[in-house]
C-alpha cells in the first residue's frame, strides 16, 4: 500500500497553504543571492528570515571574497588565475577538500563577481588575506552589499521578504516538490509550497552551544560573534529529510577578534598580514603569522587564557586602510581598543606582558628579518609566501588584544 509522503498530523490544512515558485530559507548573503538568480529566471520568490532584520553573520564579516582576476585586482598590477586560486584553496583545505566543489567554485567566480557587480555589490578594495598567494580579498562594505541586493530583489515585483518567520520543518511532497511548515512572530503555524525549489540558506550553528559541543569542541574556548540566528535550523531540517553532514571536524573560529567582541560587533582586524606578529601572554611568538586565520585562531586557543596580542609599529600603521574591517588600524586606535605606547617597555607594561620578554622576542625578530629568515617558525612572507617581512621598530608600537571566534561554522 503506498504510503504518502506528508504525514504529519499536526500540519496545517490544505486552506491555509500559500504557493510561490522558490522558497528561500534565510536572509543572509547566500539566501539573498538564491533569490536574486531566481528572479532573473521569472520565478516569484519569497525570502523567509527568522529574526527582524536580514543580514545574518554576512554583515559582521569582515566582508572579503576571494575571486580572481577582478577590476581591483588589475587595477592594483596584480596578477591572479585560476589555477592559482585553485592551488590555494587546496593546500588551506589540506587537500582534503571536496574537489569537484572548488574546480566548481573556480570555474564560476569570475563571472560571479561581475554578477555582484551588475547587481549593485560596490568593491572597495583588494587586500591581502590568510592562505592567499597573492592579494585576493575583495573587499565590500557588507550592509552596502545587503542592501544593493534587496534593492534588486524589491524592484522586482515578484519578491517578497517576511522577517520574524521562522522555518520550522520540511516535508517532501509526492510530486517531488517541497513544503515549509513556517510560524510569524510565534504565531499559529502555516505551510508555504515551493512549485519550483526551495533553498536552505540559514547559516551554520555558531550560535548553538549544544552544537558546537558535540560537534566543534575544540572551539568551546572561543568567541561566539556569529549572527544571533545561527542555530543550525537548516540543517536540522535537511537531516529530517534524510540528508547527510560533512566536514563538521574541521570547524575552526578565526584569530584576530578583540575579546570585547559580542554577537554583533566586527571588532576585527589583521595587522598579521602587514607585518605584525602575534605573541602570548608570556611575549612570546606561538605560530607563523602568515598561516590562516583559521590555523592561528586554534594556536591561539591553545595559549594561556586562550588570548594573544598583534604587536606592530607606525610603519605598519601607516598601511591602515580606512573602511576595510580587517586592515581598519586607526578605526581600532580611535575606538579605544588599539594599545599604543611610544616603547616596546612601556608597551608591555600596558598590556601586562613581562618587558624583558617582549624586548626578546622583537629583537629576535627583527634580527631574523634582517638575516632574511625566521629562525622559530619559519615565516618567509607576510601571508602564504607573499610579501616581504617588516622589522617591528617604528615607534609608537602597538598592541592589539586578540582570540578566536566563530564567526560561521563552514559545514554542513
Amino acid at each position: 500500500m503506498h504510503t504518502p509522503h506528508r504525514t504529519d498530523t499536526n500540519s496545517p490544512s490544505q486552506e491555509s497553504r500559500e504557493e510561490t515558485d522558490v522558497i528561500v530559507c534565510g536572509g543572509g548573503l547566500a539566501g539573498y543571492c538564491a533569490a536574486a538568480a531566481a528572479l532573473e529566471h521569472g520565478k516569484r520568490v519569497i525570502l523567509l528570515e527568522k529574526l527582524s532584520a536580514t543580514g545574518g553573520s554576512t554583515v559582521i564579516s569582515g566582508g572579503a571574497m576571494a575571486f580572481a582576476g577582478t577590476d581591483e585586482q588589475n587595477k592594483a598590477g596584480i596578477s591572479d588565475s585560476n589555477s592559482l586560486l585553485l592551488s590555494d584553496l587546496k593546500a588551506m583545505g589540506e587537500h582534503r577538500n571536496d574537489v569537484s566543489l572548488l574546480e566548481t567554485y573556480v570555474a564560476a567566480q569570475l563571472d560571479t563577481y561581475f554578477w555582484l557587480k551588475r547587481l549593485g555589490v560596490q568593491f572597495q578594495s583588494v587586500q591581502l588575506g590568510g592562505g592567499q598567494s597573492v592579494p585576493r580579498s575583495n573587499r565590500v562594505d557588507t550592509r552596502q552589499m545587503m542592501e544593493a541586493l534587496d534593492k534588486q530583489a524589491q524592484a522586482s515585483q515578484r519578491f517578497e521578504l517576511r522577517c520574524n518567520t521562522q522555518a520550522l520543518r520540511l516535508h517532501r511532497m509526492e510530486d517531488g516538490s517541497m513544503e515549509v511548515i513556517v510560524s510569524s512572530a510565534g504565531g499559529p503555524s502555516y505551510a508555504l509550497h515551493a512549485r519550483g525549489g526551495m533553498v536552505l540558506a540559514t547559516g551554520g550553528f555558531s550560535r548553538s552551544e549544544e552544537w558546537l559541543g558535540v560537534f566543534a569542541p575544540a572551539q568551546i574556548k572561543a568567541l561566539r560573534i556569529g549572527g544571533p540566528g545561527n542555530t543550525g535550523d537548516g540543517l536540522r531540517m535537511g537531516m529530517a529529510l534524510g540528508a547527510n553532514l560533512r566536514d563538521m571536524g574541521f570547524i575552526k573560529g578565526t584569530f584576530g577578534v578583540h575579546p570585547s567582541a559580542e554577537a554583533e560587533e566586527r571588532l576585527l582586524i589583521h595587522p598579521i598580514f602587514k607585518g605584525a606578529i602575534a605573541v602570548n601572554a608570556n611575549g612570546r611568538r606561538f605560530v607563523d603569522e602568515s598561516v590562516s586565520y583559521k590555523i592561528s585562531g586554534d594556536a591561539c586557543l591553545a595559549q594561556p587564557e586562550g588570548m594573544a596580542y598583534q604587536i606592530f609599529d607606525e610603519g605598519i600603521m601607516d598601511l591602515s586602510v580606512p573602511g576595510v574591517t580587517t586592515s581598519d588600524f586607526r578605526s581600532a586606535l580611535n575606538s579605544g581598543h588599539l594599545i599604543q605606547a611610544d616603547s616596546i617597555a612601556a608597551l608591555a607594561e600596558r598590556i601586562n606582558i613581562d618587558p624583558a620578554a617582549l624586548l626578546s622576542t622583537l629583537d629576535q625578530y627583527n634580527g631574523d628579518v634582517e638575516r632574511g629568515r625566521d629562525t622559530q617558525f619559519g615565516r618567509d612572507g607576510l601571508a602564504n609566501h607573499y610579501g616581504k617581512l617588516r622589522k617591528i621598530d617604528q615607534p609608537p608600537f602597538y598592541a592589539y588584544p586578540s582570540t578566536s571566534a566563530v564567526l560561521a561554522t563552514y559545514a554542513g
